[in-house]
């Protein structure tokens, strides 16, 4: 059934509905609530409200798009309107833009400063709500040849033992390698279990010949570098 009342967006002007203005304008003209709405693409005839009102709610709810990224399906499901469908839009949205962010164009990835892992990894890792480790394998002009998550979970030497570096560092031919990972606190500042796992990463890659050439640890929107540190 067509949607008559003055809320909804099909009453609006059509210069100023947000898909029109898309198109005619670009994406980069719109507004953040705009941009939502069209994602979320309907209103909720329950509260009466167009997608553009249930948009500013969900901005008014959590600020930003890092805060709704941080929001699980449950949380955003609080904003009266939002069902588990449109939350499910939002975060599929959400994850294409952090692995778009995460590719270079078919182009080989090169790693030469903490930098660049940073801006690689960081869409992915900085908003988990739980640690994450990544591997990443290098060749000897430090390009990635893989990168793999190797450990899920709070990190500790039980979990991330040498083998698991070492084995497909070694299955891959890798030159060398470095370790990413997240700290949900968003405070990236090692702790002494992640300065024990490195001293023993690094000292594994001099005996076996695969150098360490980083570990880095994401925090929010901050991070730390064991090699810039002076650390390895």
């Amino acid at each position: 059934m067509a949607d008559h009342s003055p809320s909804s967006i099909k009453n609006w002007p059509e210069d100023e509905r947000p898909r029109e203005r898309l198109i005619k304008y670009g994406e980069d003209k719109l507004s953040d609530a705009s941009l939502l709405g069209i994602l979320i693409g309907s209103g909720d005839r329950t509260t009466k409200k167009n997608a553009i009102d249930l948009s500013r709610d969900l901005l008014s709810m959590f600020s930003d798009f890092y805060r709704i990224d941080q929001a699980s399906i449950t949380e955003l499901c609080k904003v009266k309107g939002i069902g588990l469908a449109k939350a499910a839009q939002i975060k599929a949205a959400l994850e294409v833009g952090k692995r778009m962010s995460a590719q270079s164009s078919g182009k080989k990835i090169k790693m030469a400063t903490s930098r660049c892992f940073v801006e690689h990894f960081s869409p992915f890792m900085k908003n988990l709500k739980k640690e994450i480790v990544k591997l990443v394998l290098l060749n000897p002009k430090l390009f990635v040849i893989k990168d793999m998550t190797i450990s899920e979970g709070s990190l500790n030497a039980s979990i991330l033992h040498p083998r698991e570096v070492m084995i497909p560092a070694i299955k891959e031919s890798a030159a060398s390698f470095a370790v990413v990972h997240n700290h949900p606190s968003g405070d990236p500042s090692p702790s002494q279990q992640d300065m024990e796992i490195t001293h023993r990463l690094n000292k594994t890659g001099q005996i076996i010949g695969i150098r360490m050439v980083d570990h880095i640890i994401i925090g929010d929107n901050k991070f730390f570098s064991f090699s810039d540190e002076g650390l390895l």
